[in-house]
């Protein structure tokens, strides 16, 4: 956990030594979560979609005209309905952004994340994933957004009879500096 936050903080100061060549933008964003865990083999139990939320901040500094790069810290509510495989996360998305046009963009990266909050339950505390989206900018400062997220590591923290992946559905809206 120390080497990725470690790298988190590298990665925003270093915007700090872009900013004097190239456009960079700041911003928070806020948004609502439709995941669920996958389960290999189907589960006994009733495996429901869980609703939840997701805020953080975000770093987007172009690197041409129509390429940008997008750094995010985010707070994900995250797993199933069922209480005890629920997953919450701080989450680092990477996003490189292609611009469509000057309002549409679409984007791709990784993304990593530590589990918060519970300890012992049976899933791991890092994950990682692939993510991609798209951007709808509705003013020069507003936007709204949606993102597909799949797990490619396993959740399951322990020896089981279960490989469970994370998919997730996130439908946002931000605000640029």
């Amino acid at each position: 956990m120390k080497k990725s936050i470690l790298i988190l903080t590298l990665l925003f100061s270093s915007f700090y030594g872009f900013s004097q060549e190239k456009d960079v933008l700041y911003g928070i964003r806020g948004g609502l979560n439709i995941s669920n865990l996958d389960f290999d083999p189907e589960p006994n139990f009733t495996n429901e979609h869980r609703n939840g939320f997701a805020f953080g901040f975000f770093g987007e500094l172009d690197l041409t005209e129509k390429i940008s790069l997008m750094p995010e810290l985010q707070f994900s509510a995250e797993g199933a309905k069922e209480k005890s495989i629920r997953i919450d996360y701080i989450q680092a998305p990477i996003l490189f952004k292609y611009r469509i046009t000057d309002k549409i963009a679409a984007g791709a990266g990784p993304l990593v994340g530590v589990k918060i909050h519970e300890e012992n339950d049976g899933f791991k505390n890092f994950g990682l994933s692939g993510i991609v989206g798209g951007e709808y900018m509705i003013t020069s400062e507003i936007f709204v957004d949606v993102r597909y997220s799949y797990g490619f590591t396993n959740k399951i923290d322990k020896e089981s009879d279960y490989k469970v992946k994370q998919t997730n559905i996130q439908f946002g809206v931000g605000y640029k500096i």
